[in-house]
């Protein structure tokens, strides 16, 4: 590593040195493990039909299974800021990695405990598995605010932010396929190993941006000049005993009233996102006939235009930047022209066709996509002191609605026998993460921490 930074003193910023791209090989690495992470969640998706079955579930109780997931990763949403603030982004993903996958792992074998205690053994699992995965999304957007300069940072965030609907396109189909072929337990053995693979590779290629010997010092000096934070996680160095984040913190963060229309529009627009990584599936099989390995492959279908849907976002809104628009204009034009395609999803309730479900799935799922552009605000506004506590609050408002979408469905399920109402409600939440970024947000800029 040394002699990684000697080279880059030598080099220096000389006039036509080109600048190395090692900030897009770590964004990478973030979306494979964003990726990773989602498959995960959405492997109960794709097995939940044959696990019902198995262990006798009915629709609510399939939902609380759903949630089990939610109620641990909200939980652990504040806790895991305040570790990556306290030990970095980098060690603190890397074991959080591995023990989620051992967890998913462990899935595989809840047959094994016998009809009565495997629904509990479950949804323990999941939530354990839920609790490991908190520090994650918090993880990735303080590596992007270390790793990017500002007019980057929307199309980073979307980059990783996007990593969800390329899960849902290639793992779903190849989990669906498994399913198929083996038997739902296979799922869990093949996501776990590729965890624990992951794991050594994070170890061996993501550094922070001082200390990463593919960085020259062409490029440490663009993205430092550009407002990318390169000194946060610096080895802890100049971090004084009792320095990381305070309860004081937290309370500065909730009496924002920016940042709190921030939360509640992201709790809107998770709740979207839930619906696909739940529900999806089970819609199609239960309300539209399809086969559980068709419902794998048709749900690639929305996944791919979320994934394209989120990109062009984040290109949008720093193209917006580039054009020399406010930030606020920059990021909120996306958001509520994304919410409003989203709402399109009651349409759902008034066709009949397949070939007409999957286009207004898609056609929704694209709009949610287009605007997820939360991570980049969080990006933008965080005080640099607690990054990784501010978006652990940001993630664990987002993370109610993993709570709350599944049973809320279940609920409407069960009691009328159809999806129809379910609709309704995901459109109420696309039209309530609208009114909140128009109504309470305001004008978006960093909020500065002022230590006493």
């Amino acid at each position: 590593m040394n002699g990684a930074i000697a080279n880059r003193q030598t080099c220096g910023p000389v006039a036509g040195v080109r600048r190395s791209r090692a900030r897009y090989r770590v964004l990478s690495m973030v979306f494979v493990a964003t990726a990773t992470t989602f498959a995960d969640r959405a492997a109960l998706s794709i097995t939940g039909t044959p696990i019902a079955r198995e262990l006798h579930l009915d629709a609510l109780a399939l939902g609380f299974v759903f949630s089990a997931f939610g109620w641990a990763y909200a939980a652990g949403q504040i806790p895991g800021g305040w570790l990556l603030d306290r030990f970095g982004s980098n060690r603190v993903y890397a074991l959080s990695l591995f023990s989620w996958s051992l967890f998913v792992f462990l899935q595989a074998f809840v047959g094994y405990v016998g009809p009565a205690g495997a629904a509990v053994t479950l949804f323990t699992l999941i939530f354990l598995m839920g609790l490991c995965e908190a520090p994650a999304f918090p993880a990735n957007s303080r590596i992007v605010a270390a790793w990017f300069p500002s007019a980057e940072r929307g199309t980073a965030s979307a980059v990783f932010n996007s990593a969800q609907y390329f899960a849902s396109a290639l793992f779903v189909p190849a989990m669906a396929w498994i399913t198929y072929s083996f038997g739902w337990k296979y799922v869990y053995v093949f996501m776990g190993a590729v965890g624990f693979a992951l794991t050594f590779v994070w170890l061996k290629s993501v550094h922070n941006p001082r200390e990463d010997p593919r960085i020259n010092q062409a490029e440490l000096d663009y993205i430092e000049s550009g407002g990318a934070l390169v000194d946060m996680d610096q080895s802890g160095k100049g971090r004084r005993r009792g320095s990381g984040p305070k309860w004081s913190h937290l309370k500065l963060l909730l009496g924002n009233r920016m940042l709190l229309g921030v939360y509640i529009g992201t709790y809107c627009v998770t709740a979207i996102m839930y619906f696909f990584l739940t529900w999806f599936p089970v819609y199609l099989v239960r309300e539209r006939g399809m086969s559980i390995l068709q419902a794998g492959f048709v749900a690639a279908l929305p996944a791919l235009c979320g994934f394209s849907g989120g990109i062009l976002g984040g290109l949008f809104s720093d193209y917006l930047v580039r054009r020399r628009y406010s930030l606020t204009f920059a990021r909120k034009t996306p958001i509520v022209l994304g919410m409003l395609v989203a709402a399109s999803i009651i349409a759902c309730n008034y066709v009949a066709a397949r070939w007409a479900i999957v286009f207004i799935m898609s056609l929704a799922y694209f709009g949610k996509g287009f605007g997820s552009l939360g991570w980049a605000v969080v990006a933008d506004t965080a005080p640099k002191q607690i990054a990784g506590l501010s978006a652990g609050v940001f993630n664990s408002f987002a993370n109610v609605a993993a709570i709350i979408t599944p049973i809320v469905i279940g609920y409407i399920v069960k009691a009328t026998g159809s999806f129809d109402g379910a609709m309704v409600y995901l459109a109420a939440n696309a039209l309530g993460a609208i009114l909140s970024y128009l109504l309470i947000v305001g004008e978006i800029r960093r909020v500065e921490l002022h230590e006493g």
